[in-house]
């Protein structure tokens, strides 16, 4: 299957292009094709947890890639399934992957991974949402001084809720170096949407207020197993290291959910929900009280909370 990307919109967790490999190589990693593993293993996708296999191993190189060079570095690996994204991660060199599954069927097929590369591939049976992930990640970490890549072909049905999870954490910057994560199209779009647009809200402002962010590959429904009805895209976030003083990320969500919540409103009728004289938090965020949220910046969105938390 041949899945067409415009190799200029590739760019990596580290702000480069991905370094670059000979035209049409493939995996070469002497274990059984995919097809083959799930076969054997019986692991027939689950619609109930989200589960959408990606089988081309060059693909799944090319998602590896965007992490940018790997060798020394660990990844935090979300619903690795049958393995594909883990073994482009160890074949592109990563010094371990750390990996949260909560399907105990692929475990045998992971074990088989962690087998062919010793002592590089670690496997927690449980659900990523739950996961405390300083502790998880702690015992790997002494031997390092630099962050790990979170890296994942996310279960679309809480793909939102962890990102945002990994977003608001109190310490900033945080404990990851970056994330590569696969979203529906549509999350994608709302994750990087510039304001003025239809697709930015919340979770642009979140986003974009905390990471640099941008789309670096586009897939189709085909590209997946089973194939799902939307098309799907890998988002490339790397944390800012002075994000504008804000008093919380919590606080943020709370105002952008009074805008966005009705965000055919003008705001100085979104925000009477959140206090009784939003006039007066506007003119000192000055930002128009009659424009909508989609008109406001992510600076812009930071002064108005800051604004709001002194009224």
């Amino acid at each position: 299957m041949k899945h067409e990307t415009k190799k200029s919109n590739q760019t990596s967790a580290t702000g480069k292009r991905p370094h670059p490999r000979p035209s049409g190589s493939v995996t070469n990693d002497a274990l059984p094709p995919l097809r083959d593993v799930i076969a054997q293993y019986e692991l027939a996708a689950k619609k109930s947890l989200g589960q959408n296999f990606i089988l081309d191993l060059n693909l799944t190189r090319r998602i590896a890639r965007c992490c940018g060079p790997l060798e020394g570095r660990i990844v935090v690996e979300i619903g690795p399934g049958p393995g594909g994204l883990t073994r482009a991660l160890l074949s592109e060199g990563a010094e371990a992957v750390i990996a949260v599954e909560r399907d105990q069927r692929c475990l045998p097929a992971l074990k088989t991974i962690a087998l062919h590369w010793p002592n590089k591939l670690h496997v927690t049976l449980g659900d990523a949402v739950k996961t405390n992930w300083p502790e998880l990640l702690a015992p790997h970490l002494r031997a390092t001084s630099q962050k790990p890549i979170i890296a994942a072909n996310l279960p679309y049905g809480v793909a939102t809720k962890l990102l945002i999870g990994w977003l608001e954490v109190d310490q900033w910057p945080p404990w990851y170096d970056a994330m590569v994560l696969m979203f529906q199209k549509e999350v994608a779009d709302r994750i990087v949407a510039r304001p003025g647009s239809k697709s930015y809200g919340r979770l642009s402002v979140l986003t974009q207020w905390r990471c640099e962010a941008n789309i670096a590959l586009n897939l189709p429904p085909q590209a997946f197993v089973p194939p799902p009805k939307v098309s799907s895209a890998v988002v490339v976030l790397k944390p800012r290291q002075d994000p504008l003083p804000a008093p919380s990320a919590a606080a943020i969500s709370r105002v952008t959910a009074a805008v966005f919540g009705q965000r055919r409103k003008m705001l100085r009728s979104s925000l009477r929900q959140i206090t009784n004289s939003p006039e007066i938090a506007l003119a000192k965020a000055n930002i128009n009280p009659e424009w909508r949220g989609e008109h406001v910046d992510v600076d812009g969105f930071v002064r108005l909370t800051n604004a709001l938390d002194n009224d």
